[in-house]
């Protein structure tokens, strides 16, 4: 079970342009999307164990 994302948790960027920055959340919206600081995009959370 992956574990809820939440306002001010660091996290890391999985995919994408920014793959393997660090950020802390700003914003998550109720769809699970999130707003990372020195992130320009808009990430969606996704489950890690996807076969």
């Amino acid at each position: 079970m992956a574990a809820k994302i939440r306002q001010n948790d660091e996290v890391i960027v999985l995919a994408g342009k920014d793959k393997g920055k660090r950020g802390k959340v700003t914003k998550v919206l109720p769809n699970g999307k999130v707003f990372v600081e020195g992130v320009n995009i808009v990430t969606k959370h996704e489950n890690r164990f996807l076969h």
